[in-house]
């Protein structure tokens, strides 16, 4: 099977089997069948750009930065700083001193949790989250709660996986202290109007933590459109190397918390008797940093810039719109999450099959997807389910992909009787 044919649709000068020339990684075949990879909500593929940027670092560049005043550091500081003015304008933030780099989503999560809530909550103050939640947005707070005797609200959603907007400005109120809300669900694809939830929230007198970890490869973020306080995210689910995440947060706020991590460049003097922190944002990033990551993370953002956010975003749209298509004619498989405004994620279940025979079945047909909770166990209790299958797709992904998983859902049903 081709993973590629004429009858793909198109976007303008969309061209998809270009796109995927440029993911050396697509070129393979699994047990035989010609790899499709539908795991994109758990991390992407990396362009050849991004691994020869990595690469040439390594070979050519290799130093710590920040320190030395030899030419390779000097090259170094240049790559790794110039890749925070690169993130900066993806997201539309109005400095590089509100770019942090962090491990990832989860650790920018955690440093908001720590450093700015823990220090302020205190018993009688309020939380607010949502049902749609991963757990790397539930679990910092439920930490916070217990550290400051804070107590954690949970925004209910409805059949179709939306937060219920009136139940969310209900839960908001003057003791709201703190809002944190997924762009879109990791699990079911929902996307969320976080620019309403913003405003609602700062209307209640909240400060507002969004997740962006599944929004950032697929559409268009402005964080100053938005009014956001904080926007966490990751490079690996953004074509870039994995180990690196991004925090943005406002400047004021940033410069009235106190350092996550002690040690390294988040310090601008040290005696035995004090410390004094280092300007934003290295006041948040101590140790030496992912300098590599970093610049592996420039070239991803300038692949994308290549191709076209708003055309990768077309390219998405159609395919989901195939692929729920192609689900709904299959009988024994049922779509979780339908809500009006979704991202390219295709969460299933088949009945009398676990995600997990699935999932293994379909890897030996080459098909790669992901089964289980995906770390929203919530989200599945909500459903009354334990698990789903997910298929979630790409810049590079096709219908005949989408048409293959068809095809393979169709042989699991068949090896499972149902």
């Amino acid at each position: 099977m081709s993973s590629v044919t004429s009858s793909e649709p198109t976007v303008g000068a969309y061209d998809v089997a270009a796109i995927r020339a440029s993911f050396p990684i697509l070129d393979q075949t699994i047990h035989g069948q010609p790899l499709i990879y539908l795991d994109n909500g758990a991390t992407t593929q990396k362009p050849l750009a991004v691994i020869e940027a990595l690469a040439h670092y390594y070979r050519a560049d290799n130093a710590n930065v920040h320190r030395g005043v030899h030419t390779l550091s000097q090259r170094a500081t240049a790559g790794y700083e110039g890749a925070r003015e690169a993130v900066r304008r993806f997201i539309n933030a109005p400095g590089v001193e509100s770019v942090i780099f962090t491990r990832g989503t989860t650790e920018s999560i955690n440093l908001v949790a720590q450093s700015y809530a823990r220090p302020r909550l205190q018993p009688g103050d309020e939380i607010l989250i949502s049902w749609l939640e991963h757990h790397s947005n539930i679990v910092p707070w439920q930490l916070v709660c217990e550290q400051t005797g804070t107590t954690l609200k949970v925004a209910p959603i409805d059949e179709n996986g939306a937060i219920d907007q009136a139940a969310f400005r209900a839960l908001l109120s003057e003791r709201t202290r703190l809002v944190a809300i997924s762009h879109i669900s990791n699990a079911l694809g929902t996307v969320n109007p976080v620019a309403d939830m913003i405003r609602d929230a700062h209307a209640a007198g909240a400060v507002v933590l969004i997740d962006g970890a599944q929004a950032v490869a697929h559409q268009g973020v402005d964080v100053q459109a938005l009014d956001a306080d904080f926007y966490a995210f990751s490079s690996h689910k953004l074509y870039g190397p994995t180990g690196l995440g991004v925090l943005y947060g406002r400047a004021d706020l940033l410069e009235a918390m106190p350092p996550w991590q002690g040690g390294g460049d988040m310090i601008a003097s040290v005696t035995f008797e004090q410390t004094t922190w280092n300007a934003l944002p290295y006041k948040y990033e101590a140790g030496t940093p992912p300098i590599a990551a970093a610049i592996g993370l420039h070239a991803a953002l300038d692949w994308i810039d290549s191709v076209g956010l708003s055309a990768i975003a077309a390219h998405e749209a159609t395919l989901l719109e195939a692929g729920t298509a192609l689900l709904q004619e299959l009988a024994g498989v049922r779509i979780i999450g339908t809500a009006t405004d979704k991202a390219a994620i295709l969460s299933f279940v088949i009945e009398g099959v676990h995600p997990h025979d699935a999932g293994t079945l379909l890897d030996q047909l080459g098909i790669a997807i992901r089964a289980g909770h995906h770390c929203a166990q919530p989200v599945m209790d909500r459903f009354g389910i334990p698990a789903t299958v997910r298929a979630s797709v790409a810049a590079y992904n096709t219908t005949a992909e989408l048409e293959a998983l068809v095809a393979g859902i169709r042989k699991v049903q068949g090896v499972f009787g149902v």
